[in-house]
């Protein structure tokens, strides 16, 4: 399939599709990742992958365009949730230099930036090494994914 949006459904208790990121969630806050659910995996899902990335970032990185905040995979077949501030699973490399979540902070003074969390469904439990950048990880697994879909959340700088 590819990356195809899917009838995938991705929702958090902390936001709504293109609402604005609680402080809590963000490098102004206290930098913990949201919790986020998702429902509507197609058939043969065995593995999810989470990508939390800023497209609206003026910058151009070794990820391509925008800024990574978050890669996390390896989450197996069966979890259709994390918590707020989770540090399951395998842990990828974020643009900030350094694993795990690291929340929105738009340079002041640039307005509202979208912030896409994706989940990514998968056909194989891949074993995967940590420390995958967003590109690494999508190179790795474009031929497995079998479904995708985003929650949109905004964040402005204070």
């Amino acid at each position: 399939m590819g990356f195809a949006l899917s009838g995938m459904q991705l929702t958090s208790s902390a936001f709504s599709a293109g609402g604005v990121i609680p402080a809590k969630h963000t490098g102004e806050g206290e930098d913990v990742s949201p919790s986020l659910a998702w429902s509507g995996a197609p058939e043969g899902t065995r593995s999810f992958a989470i990508v939390c990335h800023d497209p609206d970032a003026p910058l151009l990185t070794p990820n391509g365009y925008g800024f990574v905040h978050w890669v996390l995979y390896g989450i197996p077949g069966g979890v259709s949730s994390l918590d707020e501030g989770s540090s399951d699973y395998t842990q990828g490399n974020n643009d900030f230099g350094n694993t795990g979540y690291g929340g929105p902070m738009p340079p002041e003074g640039h307005g509202i930036h979208n912030y896409f969390f994706w989940v990514l469904a998968l056909d194989d439990e891949l074993d995967l090494p940590g420390r995958l950048s967003m590109l690494e990880l999508f190179e790795r697994i474009e031929p497995h994914c079998i479904g995708m879909n985003r929650l949109v959340g905004t964040y402005q700088r204070g």
